[in-house]
């Protein structure tokens, strides 16, 4: 037996209760859009019990114990077919979601998302008012909550299976070991770029028109492969992207006219999980195979177009001529060797999504410590804020000027849980790294054709290995099959080791 019968009852029923129940999570989607795009503030309670309601209906479809007897009815296909065919796949990956979602009542569902909706409302006018104390007690809700998701699953460690939500097959003891050895890899690096002298990127904080901005950035990614057809770019308080369907994905970024880097990299960045997401295969659509592998391998794709493409060389001198006609007046002066080393610049700073790629990993891995540390109890939420600068000043010489650019710069607390938030950041640069080296490898074209402003090649090269299979594979079989190895930290530290010696013109200190 080769494959399913299109004649096979069984599974046409698991495909259209499968569809049914997408098309839930799909409203609910949109409507957390809407939220965080253009929905006003006085619409928040409604939201929450509107996403509550749909969330709680999605549960509960997929709970069904009918849903449960078609997978055990179709094992027998799935042992029989090829391990890598559409049908197993669809069948292993629905059972493994199964398995884990009848051990979440659905009310619960519905009580945490309906928190999540109010405490993301909480959270944008506490940072705007920069006081954490109007977000605290919402905060202080979501760690119950998530103790309380994490408590209907057996684990050794209580964010173990928050963090397997996302990213599958990893846990604390894996993370923790991994993240040490990074950390002492990159501290030496990191304290031997900043003690150089500092690169002048003054050029990058001048005023720089909003329209302009967005209309450059457009130009970018369209060329870079973003289909607009199936797609769409808006502003938010914090950039994210969803995805409604294969034909529908949406992007957002946010825009400071004094800052010209963080549109722009923001919306690569963006654009990075948006064509993972554009190039899954269409015969996945409506199943729970048609989104990204894990967290990290989606963060992989979003920092290798944002840092490996978007902050290389060669991508400069196809765009800067560009850039230069639409900002004269800012750019006349800049050669794109300065405006280059200026977007590369290496600075400690208390914003994650400004940090460079040096210095980015520490702030992910002070999160996964201080999340990990109040999941155990051993952190208290009252305290976060005074942990949070503590760990500032011991791994980055900095204390954030005050809450909003400290603990409440980033929305994943705040409007989803606590665990499992931060980890696939990290992996995602190592990930990146590893695929981008493998890419490489594979056609050298690749990297020339980056530098004469053709991006078809990468772009295929990824949805012919990664974006077309969905989540037909754990990151680790992803890994493995595109590169030929497990998950290293090697081919991120020879990366950096590569780019920054030359850009700052040092022999940085050898770490083994």
């Amino acid at each position: 037996m080769s494959t399913i019968s299109l004649c096979e009852p069984k599974y046409l029923e698991l495909k259209n209760r499968l569809s049914q129940i997408q098309d839930l999570e799909v409203a609910a989607c949109v409507l957390n859009w809407d939220q965080t795009t253009y929905m006003p503030t006085g619409g928040t309670y409604a939201r929450g019990r509107q996403i509550a309601t749909l969330k709680e209906f999605a549960h509960e479809k997929f709970t069904d114990p009918t849903i449960g007897q078609l997978l055990e009815d179709l094992r027998p296909y799935e042992k029989s077919l090829p391990y890598d065919s559409t049908e197993a796949s669809l069948i292993r990956v629905t059972r493994r979601d199964y398995e884990r979602a009848i051990r979440v009542p659905s009310e619960f569902m519905a009580k945490f998302c309906q928190h999540q909706a109010v405490s993301y409302e909480t959270w944008v006018k506490a940072k705007s008012l920069k006081d954490f104390s109007l977000v605290q007690p919402y905060l202080e809700k979501t760690l119950e909550l998530s103790r309380e998701l994490a408590s209907f699953f057996p684990h050794q460690h209580i964010a173990d299976p928050l963090i397997d939500f996302v990213d599958e097959g990893m846990t604390v003891s894996i993370l923790r070991p991994l993240f040490n050895e990074l950390r002492q890899k990159l501290l030496p690096i990191v304290e031997a770029i900043t003690s150089a002298p500092p690169i002048d990127d003054s050029c990058l904080y001048q005023h720089y028109p909003k329209e302009q901005q967005l209309k450059f950035g457009h130009t970018v990614i369209e060329r870079v492969g973003f289909d607009f057809q199936r797609g769409r770019q808006d502003e938010t308080p914090h950039p994210f992207t969803s995805s409604f369907s294969i034909g529908d994905v949406r992007i957002t970024t946010r825009v400071y006219e004094d800052n010209f880097t963080e549109a722009l990299f923001s919306t690569i960045h963006e654009v990075g999980h948006a064509l993972y997401e554009q190039g899954i295969s269409l015969e996945l659509e409506g199943t729970p195979l048609a989104e990204g592998s894990s967290s990290g391998i989606h963060e992989s794709q979003s920092r290798l177009w944002e840092n490996m493409v978007g902050r290389n060389r060669g991508f400069w001198e196809c765009f800067y001529p560009q850039l230069q006609g639409i900002f004269l007046k800012q750019l006349s002066h800049v050669s794109v060797s300065e405006f280059y080393r200026a977007i590369n610049k290496v600075a400690k700073s208390p914003i994650r999504t400004d940090a460079d790629e040096v210095t980015y990993n520490l702030h992910v891995m002070i999160r996964f410590d201080l999340e990990l540390a109040m999941l155990e109890g051993k952190l208290a939420v009252q305290d976060l804020p005074e942990a949070w600068n503590e760990r500032y000043k011991t791994d980055l010489g900095l204390v954030p000027a005050n809450d909003s650019e400290g603990v409440m710069q980033d929305v994943h607390w705040y409007g989803d849980m606590v665990g499992g938030m931060f980890q696939g950041y990290t992996l995602g640069n190592l990930i990146a790294a590893q695929i981008y080296e493998a890419s490489v490898k594979f056609d050298p074209e690749i990297s020339f054709g980056i530098e004469r402003g053709n991006f078809t090649l990468l772009h295929k090269w990824l949805k012919h290995n990664i974006y077309q299979h969905g989540r037909k594979y754990t990151a680790n079989e992803l890994i493995n099959r595109v590169t030929g190895k497990s998950l290293s930290i090697a081919p991120f530290i020879r990366y950096i080791q590569d780019k920054y010696s030359n850009i700052y013109h040092l022999k940085l200190p050898i770490v083994a």
